[in-house]
């Protein structure tokens, strides 16, 4: 099987400066709402961001956190440096943890969702998403994340059926078609 697309992590933004205003906005949507101090951080903390040095934007992030730990944009912004970093079991502890204290909120299980899939656990990943969407039907990257990950799962079952029959030349059309899908969404 091919390697697994990474799934979106933030909410689209239609503009050419997607990335971290797409963090912004999809913090704001979802009710991550910092006092003004916290807000400079955050803005500090995404200035770092936009200019490469990862590690100082981790660094000031975590600075943040400390001294603001029930600041759900904060929390999410380590989360997403650490997930771009590949720190992908830290990253996780992170979006478990604001799961735990602001439940109400997708995006943490979205990334959980984006984690888990990078991990190889599509049903993790599908649960994940599951509760992003109860807890908002609106949410268009958790939405399309479960299209792909149904479409993934859909895959690895149409691969098992094709090695017990592979000369059933429908099913192999059917893989073929899907792992085409797949393959431009990693795009």
């Amino acid at each position: 099987m091919p390697p697994l697309p990474i799934l979106a992590r933030r909410r689209p933004v239609p503009s050419p400066a997607r990335g971290l205003v797409a963090i912004a906005i999809a913090l704001a949507v979802t009710g991550f709402a910092p006092g003004a101090a916290r807000a400079d951080e955050a803005a500090e903390v995404q200035g770092l961001m936009r200019g490469g040095d990862s590690a100082a934007a981790l660094a000031r992030a975590k600075k943040a956190v400390a001294a603001h730990p029930q600041d759900a944009r904060l929390r999410f912004l380590e989360g997403v440096i650490l997930m771009d970093q590949h720190r992908d079991a830290e990253a996780l502890a992170v979006f478990q943890r604001m799961t735990e204290d602001f439940p109400e909120l997708p995006d943490p299980y979205n990334n959980i969702a984006v984690l888990e899939v990078r991990a190889g656990h599509l049903l993790l990943a599908r649960t994940a998403l599951e509760t992003a969407l109860r807890n908002d039907p609106d949410h268009l990257a958790a939405r399309t994340n479960l299209g792909d990950v149904d479409l993934m799962l859909a895959i690895e079952a149409w691969q098992q059926a094709a090695k017990a029959r592979p000369d059933d030349g429908a099913l192999q059309r059917k893989l073929a078609l899907a792992r085409q899908i797949l393959a431009t969404t990693a795009k």
